[in-house]
């Protein structure tokens, strides 16, 4: 653990499991992880982090509460994106949940969207991307979803395909927790094709935001 970027190897080795649950872990987004290339990769202050809150909980993450769409996300925070650059589109997006009362610095938003998306890719399949940070200067999680209306070809996705759907998620450094569950949660319900399908046909921000929330219920 002497790196602060490590692999899948090193992780399990760390945690004592093996590298296939450290692999699962990171496509549900229950472990702070992303993508470089076509491989998985996590960062070490992170993932000690997320070691040091679980051990001194009680119960796992997944456990602590619901994810209630409608806190999250509103219909002015969805947008429609018409970007083939992974950047155009997250910087867009970026600001557009700068405009929430719960981002308090959308410089600080933008640059740390940017600099992770570097550092790791966030696409996860199926045309999907979630980009995701926490930062001090966030008050209360929260979602902005990006739905593109051409492909986004730079994304780096482990199965090649263009990503037509964001979720950025911004959240307090002090929610951890919850915010791998909220990562979890969208991960999960993304995986039904006729929610991708339907998201990618709404033709107004009030029907996708309807959408998800029916999806909640």
């Amino acid at each position: 653990m002497d790196d602060d970027i490590l692999t899948i190897e090193e992780v399990a080795r760390y945690l004592r499991v093996s590298e296939r649950t450290v692999y699962d872990w990171a496509q549900k987004g229950e472990i702070p992880s992303g993508k470089i290339g076509t491989v998985w990769r996590f960062k070490k202050n992170e993932i000690e982090h997320w070691v040091n809150e679980r051990l001194s909980s009680n119960r796992p993450a997944g456990l602590i509460g619901s994810i209630q769409i409608q806190n999250i996300i509103a219909p002015n925070r969805v947008l429609f994106l018409n970007y083939t650059k992974k950047r155009d589109a997250l910087i867009a997006l970026a600001e557009n949940l700068s405009t929430a009362p719960q981002i308090k610095n959308k410089q600080d938003l933008v640059a740390e969207i940017l600099r992770r998306e570097e550092l790791m890719s966030t696409a996860i399949g199926r045309g999907i991307a979630i980009p995701h940070v926490r930062l001090s200067s966030v008050t209360d999680l929260v979602v902005s979803v990006g739905i593109s209306k051409c492909d986004i070809t730079d994304f780096q996705s482990l199965d090649d395909v263009p990503v037509r759907l964001l979720f950025m998620i911004a959240a307090a450094y002090n929610q951890h927790a919850y915010y791998l569950q909220t990562l979890s949660f969208f991960s999960a319900r993304l995986k039904a094709a006729d929610l991708r399908d339907s998201l990618l046909s709404c033709a107004t921000p009030q029907a996708v935001y309807e959408l998800l929330v029916k999806q909640d219920e």
